[in-house]
């Protein structure tokens, strides 16, 4: 079960997670062209390794495993693995 990068994320984009992450599975990198424009960052379900190290990270609590995922926020599950095209 991948994590999930929720609405806390939208406009924060603090990169923090993406420097702890073990398989660079965060995207759009702050040296990445998409960053500027996307409103949030993103985990690919299919490179994450369930570790927690980004969920730890995160400064504003804005990460959660796919199953714990508030309710108002289950949208972003999808929308994760959408940024990735999975």
């Amino acid at each position: 079960m991948a994590y999930v990068i929720c609405q806390p994320c939208i406009g924060e984009k603090n990169a923090a997670c993406t420097l702890v992450c073990p398989t660079d599975a965060i995207h759009p990198l702050p040296s990445e062209a998409g960053h500027a424009t996307e409103e949030q960052l993103y985990i690919d379900p299919t490179r994450c390794i369930d570790c927690s190290y980004c969920a730890s990270a995160c400064p504003v609590s804005a990460i959660f495993p796919a199953g714990d995922v508030p309710t108002a926020w289950q949208s972003f599950i999808q929308k994760n693995a959408d940024y990735f095209g999975v």
